[in-house]
């Protein structure tokens, strides 16, 4: 199958999964394509340029694809003028609300007539996590295919021995008020450890300072299914979320993890001080949150559901 992705970048969160399947996707014969598409770097003229360039290029493009996927609600605005008579849009968390968070009520609500009009450009609609499905039957009354974010084990291959550190807290993720990283600054003076922000960094350096570290700690707002906690999960590091978005699907509170509420400070501050300590309930942990990740999360698992939606 001749295949168009739409992305406003091929790295990081919902992006680099976009890449992660392509690269699946070519390998079982596909001709899978990414759009890519020029954005002018200022806040707020991030999405509609990208939407305006993206149409640009869409009629100049002028080709017909067997299937075209949107990753994100402003890509199926550019979608809406592919050749194609199959539609996927994908959507990892409640783009009105955060749009709303980031920006102001009167955005938000903007944001909400946006996402109507991104469904009825789609022919399928899909998510990573059970509560966005949910949100939107709800709300809109749409239909969405629940289909997870694999994760690719052969990748972690090339990432080699490194020294651990027995006081290392780590957070991935973007530096951005939705993720909660301005509450983790807030109290890095009040943990018996040492924090390490990886914003900007190459995934495999990430994933060697991941490796390295005593656990990793997800402070959101808001989120939908982040991908560093499977990769915590398979690198065997404990990881302390709050209990937001569809991180609740893959952490059981002291199973597979440690759940802790959005916005509170002593409460994050006492789980991690806790754990740190506590090498026997990481063990536990880590060994059940692997065991979890390769059984339900692997490529041999969910690649199937995916040439599905392609094929059928």
């Amino acid at each position: 199958m001749k295949i168009l992705y739409i992305s406003p970048r091929y790295e990081g969160g919902i992006g680099g999964h976009a890449k992660r399947v392509a690269e699946k996707l070519s390998e079982q014969g596909h001709d899978v394509k990414l759009m890519q598409i020029p954005h002018l770097p200022i806040k707020k003229l991030k999405n509609p340029s990208f939407v305006i360039f993206g149409k640009l290029k869409a009629l100049i493009d002028n080709e017909t694809y067997d299937a075209v996927h949107a990753w994100n609600i402003p890509s199926a605005f550019i979608m809406k003028n592919i050749k194609s008579n199959k539609k996927i849009l994908s959507v990892h968390g409640i783009y009105s609300e955060q749009v709303e968070l980031l920006h102001s009520q009167t955005t938000g609500k903007l944001a909400k007539v946006g996402e109507k009009k991104a469904f009825s450009y789609s022919t399928k609609l899909t998510t990573d996590s059970k509560i966005v499905q949910q949100y939107y039957k709800e709300k809109f009354q749409v239909d969405f295919i629940h289909l997870p974010a694999p994760l690719d084990t052969k990748k972690f291959k090339n990432i080699g021995k490194v020294k651990k550190n027995p006081n290392q807290i780590v957070y991935v993720g973007r530096d951005s008020f939705e993720k909660g990283i301005d509450i983790l600054k807030n109290i890095e003076s009040k943990l018996n450890g040492k924090v390490i922000y990886c914003t900007n960094n190459p995934w495999s350096k990430t994933m060697e300072i991941l490796k390295s570290s005593k656990l990793l700690i997800v402070p959101s707002r808001m989120e939908s299914l982040p991908q560093v906690i499977k990769e915590a999960f398979y690198l065997k590091i404990p990881v302390i979320a709050t209990n937001v978005g569809g991180i609740p699907e893959i952490i059981q509170n002291k199973k597979t993890g440690i759940l802790i509420p959005s916005e509170n400070e002593p409460e994050m501050i006492s789980a991690i001080n806790s754990l740190i300590e506590d090498n026997l309930l990481i063990e536990k942990m880590t060994n059940n949150a692997f065991d979890f990740i390769n059984k339900f999360y692997s490529w041999e698992q969910l690649l199937p559901k995916y040439l599905q939606l392609y094929e059928k």
